[in-house]
């Protein structure tokens, strides 16, 4: 072949452009400059217009590639991605190295080796290849199950689409964290308030939307980044810092700032380091992940529910900003709580600008002495929704003034009321537009149907237009329905019709979750589910349709006795059960879904339906308030995963209380029945969670 040979040079632009740009993404080198890099794109475009057999699926002009069709396929990943205990002080850091060394039996002295990370507030992803070449990209979803975006991973240019030198085996998983820089965020958003359009609100959640575009070169735009920090499944190694430096040597982009320590202290001292320098970063971290180094050590260790007993989150403390607050505005929601909000002026905390900020209730108020037109602290730490911490009393300039709760429903006018023992004021009104309007988002949501892509703005004109009145009205649209709504054009509907048809089948659970029967939550929707598999064997030959009509029928008819005598319902749940089907309005709603073609997963015939065993068989707890460290979902299915049943309300049944801040009423009852009551750090001891 002679140097001119189009297959040569061909190969001679890729190596050089590929180089650039780990040079540039990766290293933060740059070579060349971008006008020298621009040339050798041209030209290796030109040649592959020209040849395109010698096109391949590595080169660099494929990595912006088509729109894609539908929805992401899932991904099921070989090992879980899974979450991890949180830490947010060094007394809490050096109890987990106690946890860690007494488990391996090291004594005080015998320090362990760490690997200190910073923790990047952005969207987990995993990479496979196959050989050198890059085949998959995916999402974490929820740890087991995520979602193909191979495409739109292909745009990033951190990411190596072929490595630099063979791997440790024929197949390579590579995990990171997926973020946009400062500095395109910036960008971004000047871009947008040129065009008039609404601006972003942070970094994280734009780079997890831009990662789940439908047009990869919408997200080649963007100019996202990655850290990678974790290869699973390779052999011969025998840290976890090995692997990091593997990871470089093939071309990944991981984070300068690693560290591996000796021993706890050094440990703390790294928090403290990066607590004030995160700030001159070019891209958001909200903390630290510590990792023992020894890969033989994190084996022994192994983990507990779904989290590593060998690795913790240190979160940074919450940062805190002064702002003013403008206006208390009342929302209701779908079981007609009112909930007042606050509106400040816009300020940026936490990498987020908050506008908005929740107030809990008129007690919470009252209790702050919170008043319109103070100076107010605000705070946000990691996914927290922001607060009002208090109001700098020293600022009032006499202008300001009390709020009260409205004595009416500002969504339809009925008066208001606040039952005995509730910190909760509702609009009674079980035909109020808000709650109707809440309850539908319920029903289409991640709890219930969740039919991607049917949010507030879509389903406020299906309502508008009288198309959607109930459930079953969602599972009646026809798709040129769909694309006559504003802001919707053909292709958008297409993918929203198929996401309604897709969600026609759902466990039985997220369908009577999705209800909204009032005190009937994910876990009682969990007991009901089993209950009605236990009471209703299905059928050799039954069709799921027909078994959950007969499921419907018999839940529809269920009396208070018959439901309290369900594990884990008590009788305030059973009451609100029976009241939704005795209402004429809604005693048919579970028949009208099913008379829509939405059905049940049924359960095979003989298929178990008991619960988990561990240690919190039997066991009965509720969750209430906020945690710091643990949303509820992830305290919930830590308890189900232990063999325990999570319970909504309590009752002299109730094992436990899991108290966080904000706990109201259900504390008052707990202490009212003697049940014992748990902070987090209880929670976390009795499953021998890492903390």
């Amino acid at each position: 072949m002679s140097a001119t040979d189009p297959a040569t040079r061909a190969a001679e632009l890729r190596s050089q452009i590929e180089d650039a740009n780990h040079r540039y993404h990766v290293l933060d080198a740059p070579a060349i400059s971008d006008r020298q890099y621009d040339l050798l794109f041209t030209e290796l475009v030109g040649l592959e217009e020209r040849h395109p057999e010698l096109v391949t699926s590595d080169s660099p002009t494929q990595r912006v590639g088509g729109p894609v069709s539908g929805s992401f396929p899932p991904v099921r990943h070989d090992v879980p991605m899974l979450s991890l205990g949180n830490a947010f002080s060094a007394d809490e850091l050096r109890e987990f190295d106690t946890r860690v060394r007494r488990i391996l039996g090291r004594t005080a002295d015998e320090p362990v080796a760490y690997v200190c990370e910073l923790k990047i507030d952005g969207l987990a992803i995993s990479l496979r290849y196959e050989g050198r070449q890059f085949v998959r990209g995916a999402t974490r979803g929820d740890g087991t199950t995520g979602e193909d975006v191979t495409a739109n991973l292909r745009t990033v240019r951190a990411i190596p689409l072929r490595l630099r030198e063979d791997p440790p085996g024929d197949r390579l998983e590579v995990r990171g964290e997926v973020f946009m820089p400062r500095g395109a965020f910036a960008t971004l958003n000047r871009q947008l308030e040129e065009a008039g359009k609404p601006l972003y609100a942070n970094a994280r959640n734009t780079a997890a939307g831009t990662v789940r575009q439908k047009d990869p070169a919408a997200t080649a735009a963007r100019q996202l980044s990655v850290w990678c920090y974790q290869l699973v499944g390779a052999h011969g190694l025998e840290t976890h810092s090995q692997s990091l430096d593997l990871l470089r040597r093939l071309g990944f982009a991981v984070n300068p700032h690693i560290r591996v320590v000796a021993g706890i202290d050094d440990v703390i001292g790294y928090t403290q380091e990066w607590s004030e320098k995160r700030r001159e970063l070019e891209y958001e971290t909200d903390g630290i992940v510590i990792k023992v180094d020894s890969l033989a050590d994190q084996e022994r260790l192994g983990f507990v529910a779904r989290a590593p007993r060998w690795a913790t989150a240190y979160k940074f403390p919450a940062e805190q900003v002064t702002t003013t607050l403008e206006e208390i505005e009342v929302y209701v929601g779908r079981t007609g709580a009112l909930t007042p909000v606050a509106h400040v002026t816009p300020v940026l905390v936490g990498g987020t600008t908050v506008r908005n900020a929740t107030l809990h209730n008129i007690d919470e108020i009252r209790r702050k002495d919170l008043r319109v037109g103070d100076t107010v602290v605000l705070q946000r730490a990691g996914d927290v929704i922001p607060e009002v911490v208090s109001a700098v009393v020293d600022a009032r300039s006499g202008a300001e003034t009390l709020w009260d709760m409205p004595t009416a429903c500002p969504a339809c006018g009925t008066q208001v009321l606040r039952e005995e023992g509730e910190v909760v004021t509702r609009c009674p009104n079980p035909y109020c537009p808000a709650q109707r309007m809440g309850g539908l988002l319920h029903f289409t949501g991640r709890g219930g149907m969740d039919i991607e892509g049917l949010g507030y703005k879509i389903m406020t004109q299906l309502v508008e237009r009288e198309l959607v009145r109930e459930p079953a009205d969602v599972f009646r649209i026809e798709a040129d329905t769909l694309e006559g709504l504003e802001r919707l054009g053909r292709r958008s509907a297409e993918n929203l019709f198929t996401a309604i048809q897709a969600a026609r089948q759902r466990p039985l659970a997220r369908i009577l979750n999705g209800l909204g029967v009032r005190h009937v939550g994910e876990q009682t929707a969990i007991d009901l589910a089993a209950w009605l598999a236990r009471d209703l064997p299905r059928a050799d030959g039954e069709t799921a349709a027909d078994w959950t009509r007969r499921a419907a029928d018999r839940l529809r008819d269920a009396s208070v006795d018959e439901l309290t005598a369900v594990y884990g319902i008590g009788g305030v749940v059973a009451e609100g059960i029976v009241r939704f089907f005795a209402d004429e309005h809604t005693r048919d709603t579970l028949h009208r879904l099913l008379d829509a073609g939405v059905s049940a997963e049924a359960p095979a015939p003989g298929a178990s339906t008991e619960p988990a065993d561990g240690p919190l068989s039997g066991k009965t707890l509720v969750v209430t308030g906020t945690l710091p460290g643990l949303s509820r979902t992830e305290a919930e299915e830590a308890i189900r995963a232990a063999g325990g049943h999570a319970a909504s309300s309590v009752s002299a049944k109730t094992d436990y209380l899991v108290a966080g801040e904000k706990a109201g009423s259900k504390l008052a009852k707990a202490e009212q029945l003697g049940v014992p009551v748990l902070d987090e750090d209880g929670l976390r001891k009795l499953l021998s969670l890492p903390r």
